[in-house]
């Protein structure tokens, strides 16, 4: 399985605006074999209690609906 960066950026930007305006953001860190997308999140969505369900319901579904090679997205902390 191959997903590139690119369209996962792409996929990426299109909801960025909408973590933004909650003043937080989103990051790629990678993108495994097997088709699992880990993410960062950062700003205010790193310390929010509902950034699970932002990961799951926003981050993850638009990513799977762009690239349904897309398995799953999890967040990472670095």
């Amino acid at each position: 399985m191959n997903i590139s960066s690119t369209e996962v950026l792409k996929a990426l930007e299109s909801i960025r605006p909408f973590l933004q305006a909650d003043s937080g953001d989103v990051e790629l860190i990678e993108i495994s074999q097997d088709g699992i997308v880990k993410v960062k999140l950062t700003g205010a969505c790193s310390a929010c209690p509902m950034s699970i369900m932002t990961l799951r319901a926003g981050i993850e579904r638009a990513l799977m609906r762009d690239i349904p090679a897309i398995r799953r997205v999890e967040a990472v902390s670095l």
